[in-house]
């Protein structure tokens, strides 16, 4: 594979250009993950609304309803549902690992099986998420284990 690199000249727009043979899984989640870099999530806490960027997100879960939005030291409440949030970011990081957990897999520290196949993933804030045994197997591919 050959990578070049130009300078745009003063006033053109940044652009990528992709030259291949076939579009693959690899490069589909390369071209999404430069599309989502921008993409950004509303968050609600007590009574403000703030901009989060998904690359800041620990991950997802749905409780009582409501879906939350969990980053290193703070937990907004998201106004999609667990489904969108994981069609939505299908070729990005995200992962559902459980019925109510979307997963970050760029924040997983390690992952260590448990009891009943099911796994236990330690992630960068150290807290620690389970993985329903059913999950398993796409997580082993996302992860290429």
């Amino acid at each position: 594979m050959k990578i070049t690199i130009e300078t745009p000249k003063p006033g053109e727009e940044d652009e990528i250009i992709l030259r291949c043979a076939s579009v693959d899984d690899r490069l589909l989640k390369l071209i999404q993950s430069f599309r989502n870099e921008k993409d950004m999530l509303t968050g609600y806490v007590d009574d403000r609304i703030q901009k989060l960027a998904l690359g800041d997100i620990f991950y997802f879960e749905a409780v009582d309803n409501k879906v939350y939005a969990y980053t290193a030291k703070q937990v907004y409440e998201v106004h999609k549902k667990l489904y969108e949030i994981e069609e939505e970011y299908a070729n990005t990081d995200f992962l559902r690992i459980s019925k109510a957990i979307v997963v970050n897999v760029s924040k997983i520290t390690y992952i260590r099986p448990m009891l009943n196949g099911r796994f236990e993933a330690k992630l960068k804030n150290d807290e620690k998420v389970i993985i329903s045994r059913q999950y398993v197997p796409a997580l082993k591919e996302k992860l290429d284990l």
